[in-house]
């Protein structure tokens, strides 16, 4: 069985909210530097978790198990928009030059 139209929509406006957040995720990953090698591909993960976990619990409370076919139509949606998630979180900005662009857009004192 294939992933439904409507899990399908979720699934995808999933994608969409945490692209919108990708910052966030990157700045946790920030967290664990030097434990972690890589802080793009840390975020990555932590979203493609989220967006797992959050499938899995929108199958559950349908009452339907994922097939194996399921899990593989999942893993091709992610594949297929990673390009746009790690994107947005190459692009978001570091801590400290968001903190310099605040204080360069504040008036002068």
């Amino acid at each position: 069985m294939a992933i439904s139209k409507e899990n399908l929509d979720f699934i995808d406006s999933l994608i969409d909210y945490y692209i919108s957040e990708a910052e966030s995720y990157k700045q946790i990953a920030e967290n664990y530097v030097p434990e972690i090698e890589s802080i793009v591909d840390t975020a990555f993960g932590i979203i493609t978790g989220c967006v797992y976990s959050s499938f899995l619990q929108a199958c559950q409370n349908q009452q339907h198990v994922p097939s194996l076919e399921d899990i593989k139509e999942f893993n091709r949606i992610m594949k297929n928009r990673a390009p746009l998630v790690k994107k947005a979180i190459l692009e978001s900005p570091k801590p400290d030059e968001k903190e310099t662009e605040v204080n360069d857009s504040l008036p002068e004192t």
